[in-house]
């Protein structure tokens, strides 16, 4: 393990995504040489740019620095990556993303969040949290939380909040003191191979857990009996009364959601979440037993859960008129899917509801086809853009055309994005929404300027 005051020059091949880019903001805050490489411009690497954080987009050696203490890459990167090459060939201290969270964490005090779905939205929430009421901490985040603009923030106080990430194992690499499993369902199958071994990870994961510490799960995870049993073990669920936190009084009053939260250490009443969906009602109350676990008081967390923006692409509400209602989400499981649909007819019970979607990756479309379609007809009009391949080669027969034929062909169509805005032009849909985890994203300005002129 390397010492992380060592470090003054430092290099990132996939700079751009959500974890990297925490990671860059670390060492540039800490006075760090802070470059890399991503192979597409976005909002984010420009910001990046702006912060003073060098990032080009061609694979190009000649970019690299002379002698960096640390290359920095993320799986995503395909091996024959150019840059990737030269830095193993020039026997370059080439280390995954986890690598380094595990010598940033290596001393301090950990909560970590983990699960297939609700992690960025808790560990955002529990980091506003902390910020907010004066605890403080440092947050390395995986979406961009709007109360700040930022996905990295540092505190002078050793604490730090981490969204522990399950792909590639990469979350056996942390030690929390405190840990949350949010969900187990099956997922990354492209890596795991099996639901079993998914559950073998979060297993694991919550043997992580240092001996002095606790671990909160949900109340429903199927693996639940075998997570780490030598650590203070405490359950949440949004309205099981058997778990140990849990919400009574939910309510829905001028699209915010009103609740109380029961915990070990008492209940919090009159708590107002300005978001949708009752998942995000049970992603608070893990946040709130996280702050109750460190002692921060009741008022306190009342005015940071009232204050809390949301995540960027997590519920986010882009437009919202007489007219129009227009919401992004993170949302490419089918479970994820199930919770935004909800969380939108919670909110907008009586408005007809556009649900577009971009598949990501092949064989995610391929393992869960019979899902997505279940949960996707719950909308009341489909469209379906092509599928985002990320990191993928095309499978044979695994399309959006593919997944368009289990669902009903009347609610149903396969558009690419030019005919997807001309469509919203043309029909002006009271209620869309975008889901997905490719570039959809890059949709949401030009769907704004459609419904709001």
């Amino acid at each position: 393990m390397i010492d992380i005051k060592t470090i003054t020059n430092i290099y990132f091949i996939g700079i751009g995504g959500i974890g990297m880019s925490a990671l860059a903001r670390y060492f540039h805050a800490k006075g760090a040489t802070v470059s890399g490489y991503d192979k597409t411009k976005t909002a984010l690497t420009e910001q990046l740019n702006k912060e003073g954080i060098s990032v080009h987009y061609e694979e190009d050696v000649t970019s690299i620095p002379l002698n960096p203490d640390v290359v920095v890459y993320t799986p995503a990167i395909p091996t024959n990556n150019k840059e990737f090459i030269y830095c193993k060939e020039n026997n370059f201290l080439l280390v995954k993303r986890s690598d380094v969270l595990q010598w940033i964490t290596a001393n301090s005090f950990n909560i970590c969040v983990s699960g297939t779905h609700g992690k960025t939205t808790t560990s955002t929430m529990i980091a506003h949290i902390l910020r907010h009421s004066g605890f403080g901490c440092s947050a390395f985040l995986g979406g961009i939380a709007a109360n700040y603009g930022t996905n990295f923030w540092s505190s002078d106080n050793n604490v730090v909040v981490v969204e522990a990430d399950e792909y590639d194992r990469s979350f056996l690499k942390l030690h929390p003191n405190l840990a949350i499993v949010t969900a187990v369902d099956a997922d990354h199958l492209d890596i795991y191979g099996t639901a079993a071994a998914v559950e073998e990870a979060f297993v694991a994961f919550t043997h992580q857990v240092k001996n002095e510490g606790s671990l909160l799960y949900h109340a429903s995870i199927h693996c639940g009996n075998q997570l780490n049993k030598g650590v203070e073990n405490f359950t949440y669920s949004l309205n099981n009364t058997q778990a140990d936190v849990y919400a009574t009084n939910i309510s829905v009053q001028q699209g915010a959601l009103h609740f109380s939260a029961q915990t070990p250490k008492g209940l919090i009443a009159d708590l107002q979440l300005h978001m949708g969906g009752m998942h995000n009602i049970e992603n608070a109350l893990a946040a709130i037993w996280v702050a109750k676990q460190l002692g921060i008081d009741n008022y306190k967390i009342q005015a940071a859960i009232a204050s809390f923006k949301g995540v960027k692409r997590r519920f986010e509400m882009i437009v919202n008129t007489d007219k129009h209602s227009l919401i992004d989400d993170y949302a490419h499981h089918p479970a994820e899917l199930n919770a935004l649909i909800e969380g939108v007819r919670t909110l907008f019970p009586n408005r007809k509801f556009v649900l577009v979607f971009q598949p990501h990756l092949f064989t995610r479309t391929r393992d869960f086809g019979n899902d997505f379609a279940a949960v996707l007809q719950k909308a009341d009009q489909v469209i379906l853009l092509p599928i985002y391949p990320a990191r993928e080669l095309p499978i044979p027969g695994i399309d959006s055309a593919w997944l368009a034929s289990k669902m009903p062909a009347e609610k149903t169509l396969l558009l690419n994005k030019e005919a997807l805005l001309q469509w919203v032009n043309v029909n002006q849909p009271e209620l869309i929404v975008t889901a997905g985890a490719g570039d959809i994203d890059q949709l949401v300005e030009p769907l704004k300027n459609i419904l709001t002129h």
